[in-house]
């Protein structure tokens, strides 16, 4: 996959490739990483790439100018669709995660100040996307959350393909908790059900407690899914056994 990012701090986003599954998916070519800085397209000494906004207020505007040209040549490079990561977009979520995995390439704009010139995103972006109700300083922080969720879902960079199935939201659920060695750990024990090594019994504790970490933390989610009949018992399950921890 090749990701093209137009960022007038490059070096910044850069640093999500040395680390973790990024520097994996770099290493084995299986993500190519490109950037493009609009300051590079500025025809004047100062390189200047913002200016007060039209109507006054505070703050300054990125100018369409110089994203225009190196967006276009990050377009035309890699051919990839054109996402704007805004305050304003759309909140990125799971399933918008695996449909933009499956391109080839994509071109991230990162943003700075108090936003880039209206005249540019309706001329040169394709998507909108927002990692949450809240304000950073610019777009390269959510450019490299997205590059990051994105890279799961490549083909060769996990050690285990299944990994990235059963994450968080993957199945509109929360997941369910996990545990390691040792297994006893100041006076807690792991789930009998875990060590048993029956797994029948394993997959439904398993689906029992994301159904139930979701109904206690996510609601929203269980909202919009329609549960199985097997899911449904099992949530009921969960709701009894706290309902038992609660009165003991």
């Amino acid at each position: 996959m090749r990701i093209d990012i137009v960022s007038i701090f490059p070096m910044l986003v850069r640093t999500v490739g040395d680390f973790g599954v990024a520097r994996i998916a770099l290493e084995r070519s299986i993500l190519e990483l490109n950037f493009w800085d609009p300051r590079d397209y500025c025809e004047d000494n100062y390189r200047r790439v913002d200016d007060r906004p039209y109507g006054g207020g505070p703050g300054m505007v990125m100018q369409a100018p110089p994203l225009a040209a190196a967006i276009r040549d990050a377009r035309q490079a890699g051919q990839g669709r054109v996402i704007g990561l805004s305050p304003q977009g759309r909140p990125l979520d799971q399933a918008t995660v695996e449909r933009l995995a499956a391109e080839s390439a994509l071109v991230l704009l990162a943003g700075r100040y108090e936003g880039i010139d209206q005249r540019l995103l309706d001329a040169e972006v394709d998507e909108e996307l927002s990692i949450g109700d809240y304000v950073v300083a610019g777009g390269e922080l959510p450019a490299m959350v997205l590059i990051e969720a994105l890279v799961r879902f490549l083909p060769g960079v996990l050690g285990n393909e299944e990994s990235a199935k059963t994450d968080s939201f993957s199945a509109g659920l929360l997941d369910w908790p996990h545990y390691t060695r040792p297994e006893k750990f100041e006076g807690k024990k792991v789930p009998q059900t875990l060590l048993g090594g029956n797994h029948n019994e394993i997959r439904r504790w398993r689906l029992r407690q994301a159904l139930g970490q979701t109904w206690l933390r996510r609601p929203d989610l269980l909202e919009k899914r329609q549960l199985s009949e097997e899911e449904s018992l099992l949530l009921d399950e969960f709701k009894e056994q706290l309902k038992g921890q609660e009165t003991s």
